[in-house]
């Protein structure tokens, strides 16, 4: 199995103090933890896109390049890249150049996003979303493998012999497609012969489980390469502690704090794929995908969801509100105690020798 960390750059106040991280600070934070993560021997690191709410990544291009000039062997993504709202030249332009800069580590995930706000506030209509998502890609798809594209689409400006610059590094960079609620992004990604990754991370695995399985499914009808079929999975979390128990009790305040956050977002309303399934942390770490417990208990946990959705790439997130310090105990701690017990039992050919839609300009071990 291969792994990831994620951030979407979330920055509301903290849910225990009330105090709010800087935004200079949080996004040094970001590039810092990228950097470590690389250390450490995470497979990729992965910036999201929000354009609303307590978030700071409305310019994930712009994070990616500070952490491209940083690093040198690490996976560069996005969690997701919110293609519906975006014009698809603008897209190829932005991460070809981050392809460049990293010297062929970039892979991206796309999606329509996981924030209604998004839509009015780029003057975009939210419910032409899936309209936007499917045209915008079929167009990007094109930039991205041919120069002199002639184009004519329903949401923007017809295209004569239009090339983006600069190209990708070396060929075009492979494209994930996010799942979260909908059956349209597994479709679309199984259409293309695109590999997917499962949000996984507010809901119970059989919601999520669907939507691989559909995926899946129609992949193999259309006729793709059985050994490119991948399947990414996110987690609602990641804290670790001796044992689960204190792990729990430590980790508490956290996710009580952030459910009461984001169902105040909401309006006090439970919506589907935008507030947390399950009220408690026990009910999270029984029941749901969050990652909360002593090592040895993570890495049974990713192992019973690999039992369910046959993932070979695993995102996991850090909750930002935590001390720096303990934010990067985490990751040391998942690096060298679960990876390794999961390594152990899930192999795949992704990223490696095999796997011919790997990023040009990576090399992985394991």
């Amino acid at each position: 199995m291969r792994f990831q960390v994620l951030d979407i750059v979330f920055n509301p106040p903290n849910p225990v103090t009330g105090a709010v991280v800087p935004p200079a600070d949080r996004l040094g934070r970001v590039v810092e933890a990228a950097v470590l993560a690389e250390e450490l021997g995470f497979d990729s690191f992965a910036v999201g896109e929000r354009h609303a709410g307590d978030v700071l990544s409305s310019s994930p291009a712009v994070i990616l390049g500070a952490i491209a000039a940083q690093t040198s062997r690490i996976l560069l993504s996005t969690g997701v890249t919110v293609l519906s709202l975006h014009d698809p030249v603008r897209v190829a332009e932005d991460y070809a150049t981050i392809d460049n800069l990293s010297r062929g580590r970039l892979e991206i995930v796309i999606g329509k996003g996981n924030e209604a706000l998004q839509y009015p506030l780029v003057g975009k209509d939210i419910d032409k979303q899936y309209e936007y998502l499917a045209e915008n890609y079929e167009l990007l798809r094109r930039l991205l493998r041919e120069e002199h594209v002639d184009w004519q689409g329903q949401h923007r400006a017809e295209l004569r012999d239009a090339t983006t610059l600069p190209r990708p590094y070396a060929g075009p960079f492979r494209i994930w497609h996010g799942s979260a609620t909908s059956a349209f992004a597994v479709e679309l990604a199984a259409k293309w012969g695109d590999p997917i990754v499962s949000a996984n991370a507010l809901q119970p695995r059989e919601n999520y489980k669907v939507l691989i399985d559909r995926y899946r499914e129609l992949y193999d009808a259309a006729g793709h390469d059985p050994a490119a079929c991948y399947v990414g999975a996110g987690s609602g979390g990641l804290f670790l502690a001796d044992t689960t128990e204190q792990a729990v009790e430590q980790y508490r305040p956290f996710y009580e704090g952030q459910v009461a956050q984001v169902l105040k977002r909401q309006g006090g309303r439970r919506v589907l794929g935008k507030t947390l399934d399950f009220e408690t942390v026990e009910e999270a770490v029984r029941r749901g995908p969050a990652l909360v417990g002593s090592p040895e208990r993570v890495a049974e946990k990713i192992l019973d969801y690999h039992e369910s959705f046959g993932h070979v790439l695993q995102s996991v997130s850090v909750n930002h509100v935590l001390d720096v310090e303990q934010q990067h105990d985490v990751l040391r701690r998942f690096a060298e105690e679960v990876i390794p017990l999961v390594k152990r039992e899930v192999k795949t050919t992704l990223w490696g020798p095999a796997d011919q839609g790997r990023a040009k300009g990576l090399t992985v071990e394991g």
